[in-house]
């Protein structure tokens, strides 16, 4: 085997990773910065399309929000289960009653819209997540996250944030390694220099961008969870269990319960508290003019009123009320947060486009833009240099190099491998393949090479 030295021998590797990465992950990177591009472009052009089931009469009286729910009942052509309701605390603005839907997906809400003023029903359609986005986005949403394909396709976003850190870094110190002594002007070092400038301006956001998305991730994101509920990082929830109030056995005793004993008396229904319920949860501090309010599931829970403003400053309080009583039983303050869970909600608010609003679109608008061509440009460089004909050097695979490395070397980077592709298994499963591919195309390049000679 070819003996290297040291620095030699990590370039080697650097490259050879870096290009693999560029060569089948980048596609993905490239597809997942032009669809949150594409997410982060559309909130205003949402409100427009929208824009009837968006606004209200901004002159008279609001109803109650129980009249409010009563109407959209009578909108469904079913009976559905209410699941929140967002008032219209501002001016012009509609309140959103939303209905679980089974036909739906997984945070996917039945919406209807009602003119606070007038009691009008202004719109009816599918909204998705706590940020609560209309068909546009969650479609586009779908299509950054799954390519609209499901749990299978979350796949290749979670690949992408996998991968991406370490193409930013693998970039940056390989360029370290390689940066040419005098600045030369050519087809590939230009190329090559607009590569790397991009890397080095997009680097920061690139290793945001993989640490929230693997936040939401299939594989890694439960690890990650597992992570933050070892070191105390979870974002923390109101207790909505109510002492002393009923205790449902029997896990269809909803269907029955008028056979069951109650402890404190019928549960007070949507349309006859929630009025009670807000004024409560306002009297108790919960100020911001976008609120989510949520009836118990159970007879033995509380409701809930959740501050959803999530720009900046960062209104996410929560109180848990006693609906018999309306007493405060619980209440969580953004204030008292961990800082890693303010760091994180920060982290996600910003991924989204929300945390800054137009500032924060804008400088994700020009990231996104910038990393696409960051990308092509890396497929350019490829293609600049690519060999006219496949290199039996068996340094060229990923295998030789890592052998080229010092034995400490090798132990460190091998452990590394491990435990990335424990805590991120796409990525310890692209490696693998990386490895296998890389080393079966080298050799195919040697029997190719050896035929003539033979003959």
């Amino acid at each position: 085997m070819t003996t290297c030295t040291s620095r030699a021998a990590w370039v080697h590797l650097l490259r050879r990773l870096h290009f693999f990465i560029g060569l089948f992950v980048g596609p993905f990177i490239f597809v997942a910065a032009l669809t949150g591009t594409l997410y982060v472009a559309t909130p205003q052009l949402e409100n427009l399309m929208y824009r009837q089931a968006l606004h209200a009469n901004v002159e008279g009286e609001h109803h109650s929000l129980a009249d409010q729910i009563a109407v959209a009942e009578r909108a469904l052509a079913t009976p559905l289960r209410l699941n929140a309701v967002r008032p219209a605390l501002e001016t012009g603005e509609t309140t959103r009653v939303m209905f679980a839907d089974p036909a739906l997906g997984e945070s996917e809400n039945r919406a209807i819209f009602i003119d606070p003023v007038t009691l009008a029903v202004k719109g009816d359609m599918t909204v998705y997540g706590t940020s609560g986005i209309l068909p546009l986005r969650q479609w586009i949403d779908y299509a950054h996250r799954s390519l609209l394909l499901g749990d299978f396709g979350r796949l290749y976003s979670e690949l992408a944030a996998s991968w991406m850190w370490i193409a930013a870094l693998g970039g940056i110190v390989l360029w370290v390694f390689t940066r040419p002594k005098r600045r030369i002007k050519n087809r590939l070092q230009n190329t090559r220099r607009v590569h790397v400038t991009l890397g080095w301006c997009l680097l920061a956001g690139m290793l945001l961008f993989s640490a929230t998305g693997l936040t939401w991730s299939q594989w890694a994101g439960a690890n990650v969870d597992k992570m933050r509920a070892a070191m105390s990082w979870m974002t923390p929830q109101v207790n909505t269990h109510l002492q002393g109030g009923k205790k449902v056995l029997d896990p269809h005793a909803e269907h029955h319960e008028h056979h069951s004993e109650m402890t404190m008396g019928e549960p007070p229904s949507a349309t006859d508290k929630i009025d009670a319920v807000l004024k409560a949860a306002q009297l108790a501090g919960i100020t911001a003019t976008h609120l989510e309010i949520r009836p118990p599931r159970s007879d033995d829970r509380a409701w809930t009123v959740t501050e959803i403003d999530r720009r900046w400053p960062t209104q996410v309080d929560a109180v848990a009320v006693d609906p018999y009583s309306l007493a405060i039983l619980d209440k969580t303050q953004f204030a008292d947060f961990p800082l890693m869970a303010k760091l994180t909600r920060w982290g996600v608010d910003f991924h989204m486009g929300v945390l800054f609003g137009l500032p924060n679109q804008l400088l994700l608008i020009a990231f996104g833009v910038a990393l696409c061509v960051a990308i092509i440009m890396g497929y350019r460089l490829w293609w600049i240099k690519r060999p006219g004909q496949s290199s039996v050097n068996p340094l060229q695979t990923l295998t030789q190099s890592w052998l080229a490395l010092a034995w400490p070397a090798r132990i460190i980077t091998l452990l590394l491998a491990v435990a990335s592709g424990v805590a991120m298994p796409v990525m310890g499963v692209s490696l693998a393949l990386f490895v296998v591919i890389d080393w079966l195309r080298w050799r195919n390049a040697l029997v190719r090479a050896v035929a003539p000679e033979i003959r």
